[in-house]
């Protein structure tokens, strides 16, 4: 009888695939409160693995991380309205503790401009405490509507940047160098995620923002997945909070500000851009297990000769684990290992042994060579190498095939059915943008010709991006 389907094929239900990635490859499951989310081990490890590689790129910059509180006095957003009328539909707020009312309600952080302009303030008095490059790694609760795990859930993980600077340009200038050297560069570097770089619309930019930069990702469904943004806030924040410094020649002045983020939101990136109907495909470069030693088959010396191959690998800078579950089928372990993505398997019986070889299996094409046990360790890494260029190979044409470029509304229309559309922003403008958003599209971003990030919206001879969104 032949086995049922593991998955929703993608084809017959994109978000019921979706689901049952993150189910079945023992990602993540809902949380005990609506829009909450428990990230299991597997999940977790792939988020632990963005962490460390963002986190190193973000040091690079000079920032240093920080803590701040999870409550925020409800004052501190009110006292920069733009900021608190774009969060107040999603605000969480504490009204009671410690079995009392509280005399000033409190509000459960959305995000943390307000804590940092506060801070900023007492800890900035001259020219000589500039630039201030903070970045904190924390959770924050906005309470959506309609929610799934890993895009859109009411409490997520996620790590914000926070800047001051001297000067409207070096301010600039550090925003989109996050935009490019952090963001960008690890999501082709390490997700393996073609992007979309560029600005946001007047009417999409953060709460408070003179200027918005995203990373536009597109899935394998066609629609656009927003995979971190990077703002230059002007000196909005600096003046609501009074975070002034005095310059050089004795003169007081206001800073201007960044804040930047990325979240858990670009592990469903990872899955959309790369999964198929096995399951997760995951890029070596972020895979928290990159190897699998299968043993097939519980034969005296089979075990022994995958723990010696283990070493090996590990030895050469490789994660990688023996799965000798004999309680379980050769199949099964093979279809779990499949669904949670691990890039190589390296199947180790009694009958490649018997001719000194391994039969090692790449995840992103399914396709199988038979290896010489000697050299084993040292091919599988160079096969590394291959399958993370493949991914990347593979993501960038589908995105290059469904991005097409228009000249009116309804060829955007019709190319967002399947895709994103592009096309010149004099033609679409922001009344062609409120039309396009009654059919559910939206500006992803704005771009040069040549797909670089433009300085504003003012900027001669921009293109829109336009599609369906997450």
């Amino acid at each position: 009888m032949a086995r049922a389907p593991v998955l929703t094929p993608q084809a017959e239900d994109f978000p019921r695939w979706y689901q049952d990635v993150v189910a079945k490859a023992e990602l993540a499951d809902n949380g005990p409160v609506r829009g909450t989310q428990m990230i299991r081990p597997w999940g977790y490890a792939i988020w632990e693995r963005m962490q460390s590689e963002l986190d190193r790129r973000i040091k690079s910059t000079g920032a240093q991380n920080v803590g701040f509180p999870l409550f925020i006095p409800m004052d501190f957003l009110a006292r920069e309205a733009e900021h608190v009328e774009g969060f107040s539909p999603e605000l969480a707020v504490v009204t009671h503790g410690g079995g009392k009312r509280l005399e000033e309600p409190v509000a459960i952080r959305p995000t943390s401009e307000t804590l940092f302009g506060h801070y900023m303030a007492k800890w900035i008095q001259g020219y000589r405490d500039l630039p201030m490059l903070l970045n904190q790694w924390c959770n924050v609760v906005r309470w959506e509507l309609r929610t799934r795990l890993f895009l859109r859930s009411s409490e997520f993980l996620w790590q914000e940047g926070h800047t001051a600077h001297a000067s409207r340009s070096e301010a600039s200038e550090f925003a989109l160098r996050i935009h490019r050297d952090v963001y960008a560069d690890f999501m082709i570097d390490v997700l393996a995620c073609p992007v979309q770089l560029g600005i946001k619309t007047e009417s999409e930019r953060f709460a408070g923002a003179m200027n918005s930069l995203t990373c536009e990702g597109m899935m394998r469904d066609g629609k656009a997945l927003q995979m971190a943004t990077s703002h230059e806030l002007g000196q909005n924040f600096a003046r609501a909070f009074d975070v002034t410094f005095t310059d050089a020649e004795g003169q007081v002045q206001d800073v201007w500000t960044t804040s930047w983020g990325s979240s858990t939101r670009m592990v469903g990136g990872l899955i959309m851009t790369h999964g198929d109907d096995a399951g997760l495909r995951l890029p070596p470069a972020i895979a928290p297990l990159q190897v699998v030693v299968l043993v097939v088959k519980d034969d005296p010396g089979v075990g022994e000769a995958a723990a010696v191959l283990e070493r090996r690998l590990h030895d050469s800078g490789l994660r990688v684990t023996v799965d000798d579950r004999y309680d379980l089928s050769f199949g099964r372990r093979s279809v779990d290992w499949e669904l949670k993505g691990v890039p190589v398997r390296v199947e180790v019986g009694p009958r490649d042994l018997a001719r000194d070889e391994v039969t090692v299996v790449r995840r992103d094409d399914g396709s199988k060579a038979a290896v010489g046990v000697p050299g084993a360790a040292a091919q599988v890494s160079e096969l590394l190498g291959t399958v993370q260029q493949a991914l990347l190979a593979e993501a960038t044409t589908f995105l290059d095939q469904h991005l097409v470029d228009v000249t009116t509304i309804e060829e955007a229309r019709e190319a967002c059915l399947t895709g994103f559309a592009r096309m010149p922003w004099t033609t679409l403008g922001s009344d062609g943008e409120r039309e396009l958003l009654a059919d559910a599209i939206s500006v992803r971003c704005l771009q040069t010709e040549d797909g670089d990030v433009p300085s504003d919206t003012d900027a001669p001879d921009l293109l829109a991006v336009v599609g369906r969104a997450y």
